[in-house]
This record gives C-alpha cells, structure tokens and sequence, in this order.
C-alpha cells in the first residue's frame, strides 16, 4: 500500500505549490476584472468571459493531464504545464483587445494548469491512505493561502506597475511550476502493476506471447503506448469506473456545484464595490476568503480523518456544499464592509471544506488505482459550469441592474447539488435493508431446505427473479 509519509510529504509540499500557482493566480484573475472593464469599456457579460475561459480549460483538459501523467511521466506533464501558463500570461501582458486575452490568459494559460492541477492532486493519493483526507488538506490549502496573499499583492502591483505590468510578474511568478514538477517523484503501488490483462490466465498465453509479453515490460512505457492493443486495454481499464452508479451521481452533483460556487468568486469585489465598500476593503474580502478557505482545507482534512467521522465523509461533504448554498442566498442583504466580513469566513470555511474532500470523494467512490482518470474526469465536469456561470450571472446583472438573481441562483444550485447526493445515499441504504431482509428470509429457508436434505447456497445479493425462483423451488419441494 501506500507509504503514508517520507517522500510523501514533498509531494504534499509540490502540490500545495501547484494549488497556489494554478487556483490562487485563477481566483486573483478577478481583481483585473474591474481593470479590465475600464481598460476595454466592455460590459459585465462580455469581460466574465476572461475568468470563464481561465477556469474552463483548466478543468475541460484535465483529463489531458492525467493521460500524459499516466502514459508519460507525472514530472513532464506539469513541467510542461508551467511553461505554457507562464507563457500564456507573458503574452496577456501585450493585449489590446478582449479577444487576445480569451486566447493567451484563458486559453493558454488554462490548458497550462490543466496539465499541472489534476496529476499534482493524484500524486498525493498515490502516496497517502491513512492520513489521506488531511494530505489533501494540505495541499488544498495552497488555493486559499495563496488568495490570501495574492490579493493585496495583485492589488498592489496594479497600481504600481498597471494591469500589463502586474500580469508579467504573475507569468514570472506561475513559472515556478516546473519547480513542482521535479519534486513529482513516480511511486510504483501494487494495483497499478496489473499489465497483462487480468483474464488471460499465465497458462492461456502461448509461448511466442510470453516473449512478446517480457520484451514489452523491458520496453519503455511509451512504446507500450504505441501498441494498440494494449493503449486500447489500459484506456479502457482506466476509465471503466464511468460506468458506476456512484461515481454517476457525484458527477451530476459536480455540476451543480461548480455552477454555484464559480460566479461568487468573479462577483465578490465588483458587488462590494457596488455597494460603496472601498477597492482595498474588497480586495481584503477576497483574502479574508482566502485565508479561511486555508483553516477549512486543513481543519475540516484533519477532522475527517478522525475516527468518529471517517464514516461519516460523505455527510460532512453534504454539509459543505449545502452551507455554502445558503451562504449564496443571504448575500444580496448584505450591504455594507462589516456585513460582507462574516459572509467572507462562512463561505471561505465551507468552500475549503468540501475542496478538500472531492478528491477523498472520488477516491472512496473509484479507489486509487482509477483516482488519476477519475479525478480528471470530475475537474472536466467543473468546466461547463465554470464556462457558462460567471457569463449568465453578468448577463442577469446586465439585465436586472441588480446582484441579486445571480447570487440566488448560485445558492439554489449548491442546495441541489447537496439534496441529489443526500437522496443517493438513501436510495442506497433503503436498497442495502430491502436485500439484507431477502437474504434473512432466504436464509431461513436454506434451513428448511437442509432438513429436507438439499442443500442451496445464498448469494448476498439476490436478484428479486432469483428469490421467486427459490420460492418456487421452495414449494415444489414441500410439496414432496
């Protein structure tokens, strides 16, 4: 299994690295957002695009990350990764429309992180199992840490060196990815060495195979890449756990989430700025949000991993999204700097809270030897909603001159979210109490069924046809 510790925590040291570099700079996009408007005298709708595309390329090729991670090498595909968001936010310096910041600071710079989020992520799962839950806490934390730095950082900068000058200091700053990336040491665990297909059974494979088969463990992993049959086997293999019932309502409840929390962080300083709090008190608000998002990742990590409640990490997870919903819902009457302060720290704990548990969601839904893909796949389902949410929120306050819908409609979608896992878990247990009850009932008559000399052995998980099928025979044999 894995190691839990030693080279383990460097990992947690990168990925927290990763987190500030990738989710941080994304967050502190938004303090151009006013910038930007003035700069291009663009409306809402058409300037939330900017931070949009950022979050959606980031999250649409994530699973990229995890194909080079898993056929390359983790190291490379977030090297690689540095080099092109750096690059990205290089060339935003230079913009002159709004059009040449979708390409180089959404686009570019997106695919940049992509390629670094979701295999830094994977690579901490690979080494943790007990502490797992505070692991990630860590090295999430790196996202509200980072915010909270950033902030007044970015703040800063702007007035000092304009927008242009504070985006190539950032494209300097996200260089330190490739940093990252050399501390990304491979760990080989023991369900990952499944590389002969599992039903092919020693004895079944010819001899001349045989041979193929050791040449191609001698070979390097790319070559093995290039062999179709065995890229087809091992795609296959690493995305199978689409086909699972749990894994399909986490990702339906991923996408109502990511809906909800997404505008909020876009909106946050343009709607205390609307209500008459001053530029550097909004900029605080986002590092207050940020340094809570930090307790809530490394806090709520802890305590999951206690005993008491490592059963229970589905529920805390519920809770979280469903405290943030609500915390959506009562923004709009909050009109003033001391009203907004407590707003920051809910929301910022809750938001840290359930950042922390989606990859240890994920993990208890798929297992390690699928987290990578997994966890690609769930960040891929937080693109549409990061794509289309800030737009649609900047559309309604184009339309209704107020915050109001958009938050409201951030709030309701977080509570769906949470209300769709909650009824899941449910219909689970209601489904595991019916099938226990059947099997009691079919155990007493494997009693009966012994005395008359026939002996049937129950399965723990009978089909309703099935359980007819030995009433029935049940019957017949009374009968007699």
């Amino acid at each position: 299994g894995p190691p839990d510790g030693g080279w383990g925590w460097m990992i947690v040291a990168g990925c927290f690295l990763v987190t500030i570099c990738t989710r941080a700079v994304t967050r502190c996009i938004s303090i151009f957002f006013v910038e930007f408007q003035a700069y291009f005298g663009q409306d809402y709708a058409r300037t939330a695009w900017i931070h949009s595309i950022v979050d959606c390329a980031t999250m649409l090729c994530a699973p990229v990350g995890s194909l080079i991670s898993n056929h390359v090498s983790c190291q490379v595909g977030i090297m690689l990764g540095g080099l092109l968001a750096s690059t990205g936010l290089i060339l935003s310096s230079f913009a002159t429309t709004l059009e040449h910041l979708y390409l180089s600071l959404g686009v570019l710079t997106g695919l940049g992180f992509a390629l670094c989020y979701s295999p830094a992520i994977a690579m901490v799962g690979k080494y943790f199992n007990k502490r797992k839950a505070l692991a990630y806490g860590i090295a999430m934390s790196g996202s509200g840490i980072g915010t909270f730095i950033l902030a007044p950082v970015v703040q800063l900068l702007i007035e000092q060196f304009s927008w242009q000058g504070a985006l190539l200091i950032l494209g300097g700053f996200v260089l330190n990815l490739c940093v990252c990336g050399a501390l990304m040491r491979p760990i080989s665990l023991k369900e990952d060495r499944k590389t002969v297909p599992e039903f092919l059974e020693p004895n079944d494979v010819p001899e001349t195979e045989k041979q193929d088969l050791k040449q191609m463990s001698i070979c390097s992993p790319l070559i093995k890449v290039w062999s179709h049959e065995c890229f087809c086997y091992c795609s296959w293999k690493e995305y199978d756990f689409l086909l699972m019932p749990g894994f399909m309502v986490l990702a339906v409840s991923v996408l109502f989430m990511a809906y909800g929390c997404s505008p909020l962080f876009v909106y946050l300083v343009p709607y205390a700025l609307s209500v008459g709090v001053s530029h550097h008190q909004a900029a605080f608000l986002m590092s207050i949000l940020g340094v809570i998002d930090i307790i809530g990742n490394i806090t709520f990590g802890w305590l999951t991993d206690r005993r008491c409640l490592k059963k229970h990490r589905y529920f805390c997870y519920l809770f979280a999204v469903g405290m943030d919903g609500l915390c959506c819902l009562f923004l709009p009457v909050l009109q003033n700097f001391p009203l907004l302060v407590p707003f920051s720290f809910t929301f910022g704990y809750f938001d840290g809270a359930y950042v922390t548990l989606i990859p240890v969601m994920t993990a208890d839904v798929v297992g390690t030897s699928s987290l990578s893909s997994a966890l690609g796949v769930v960040y891929f389902l937080h693109a549409i909603p990061y794509l289309v949410s800030p737009p649609v929120a900047g559309w309604l306050v184009d339309t209704t001159g107020s915050y109001t819908a958009s938050f409201l409609l951030c709030g309701f979608s977080m509570i769906f979210s949470s209300t769709l896992l909650c009824l899941a878990r449910l219909a689970k247990k209601i489904k595991r109490t019916h099938l226990r009850s059947l099997t009691s009932d079919t155990g007493m008559k494997q009693h009966m069924w012994t005395n008359g000399a026939i002996a049937y052995s129950v399965t723990a998980e009978l089909d309703q046809k099935d359980v007819e099928f030995l009433a029935v025979d049940a019957n017949s044999c009374s009968n007699r």
